[in-house]
């Protein structure tokens, strides 16, 4: 008799995710990203278009986790393109960096176009495949079925932003297509992530999985919603706590600078104070000095008032003559 499905058998979906980055579309689904890989145990697992690693570091954390004999491939050029948006090698090296040290045992970075990635995958030899690439119509459909052939008997395929209706998404269409023709499952928070079982023999735990999403589709999408948005939920906190620790270390900061201000500010101005002192001291002394100055002029101009009355009066002019007079005589 087969298990019913239960969501609460999988204690991976309530772990915490170890990157994440400022790219957050991926971020609520990480949760089933943990649970697929369990469900799946991939012996092959395949990324289409990886940018800043979110997703695929969840899928490569679920199989360090659950000690999987996993093989994990990203397949990426790291340049953008016109919906992501173009950067630099700046993010491929910062990725490598995180990346290699944890997963680099198990898992591969391939820098390289993903038709010119092909060749390096037997056919039959992918269990998981997510395609997170290009997303206008035509672009999603050839990458599906250029890679389709490469997926086993056990293949699932993952579909991101399949609920995307603007800048030319396609991949929505692609999924109306598909979806029929498969057994598959669909969440439509987080743009969207699509779940066919394109394998013949898929793992029961999947193929149970995706019977409990058709008939109870509400309860499973409200499930991995919750778990993811506590996850992004998290994230921002941990961002706004650090945002509250920088500011608060800015304030100490200019509190430390305004208390050295006030210091310098209290020092200059009891230097000004005894500059001033100084001045008005001087300022005292010129005064009296300026009085004094006055008064001689004064006895000055008096002196002179007097040799000018001695000057014009009769005696002294008595006396000039006497002098010339003796003068000549001797």
């Amino acid at each position: 008799m087969k298990m019913p499905f239960n969501l609460l058998d999988y204690g991976i979906a309530f772990r915490r995710p170890r990157r994440l980055t400022d790219v957050a579309s991926w971020h609520l689904h990480i949760p089933f990203a943990f649970v697929i890989t369990a469900m799946c145990k991939p012996k092959t697992f395949v990324e289409l278009g990886t940018h800043k690693g979110d997703s695929y570091c969840a899928f490569c954390q679920a199989v360090g986790e659950i000690a999987l004999n996993t093989l994990c491939y990203a397949v990426d050029s790291w340049q953008g393109d016109e919906q992501a948006g173009f950067y630099g090698e700046e993010v491929l090296e910062e990725l490598r960096a995180y990346h290699d040290p944890l997963y680099g045992g198990f898992s591969s970075l391939m820098k390289c176009l993903f038709d010119d990635a092909l060749d390096n995958f037997p056919e039959g030899s992918i269990d998981l495949l997510h395609i997170d690439g290009h997303h206008t119509y035509d672009s999603v459909k050839h990458d599906f079925e250029s890679w389709l052939p490469k997926m086993s008997e056990r293949g699932v395929v993952l579909f991101h932003d399949s609920h995307v209706r603007e800048r030319e998404f396609g991949v929505w269409r692609l999924w109306e297509e598909i979806s029929i023709n498969y057994p598959s499952f669909e969440f439509k928070f987080g743009n969207g992530l699509g779940v066919l079982a394109v394998g013949e023999q898929i793992e029961e735990e999947v193929r149970a999985f995706l019977e409990q999403g058709r008939d109870n589709e509400t309860c499973v999408s409200d499930f991995f919603y919750h778990l993811g948005i506590n996850i992004e939920l998290d994230h921002q906190k941990e961002k706004l706590s650090e945002q509250v620790c920088q500011l608060e270390n800015t304030l100490s900061d200019r509190d430390k600078r305004l208390q050295q201000a006030d210091e310098w500010l209290r020092e200059h101005q009891t230097a000004l104070k005894e500059k001033e002192l100084q001045l008005t001291g001087l300022k005292q002394e010129r005064d009296m000095q300026l009085q004094q100055i006055q008064a001689f002029q004064g006895q000055i101009a008096e002196k002179s008032r007097q040799l000018d009355e001695i000057h014009a009066s009769q005696g002294w002019r008595w006396l000039t003559r006497y002098r010339k007079w003796k003068a000549l005589l001797e």
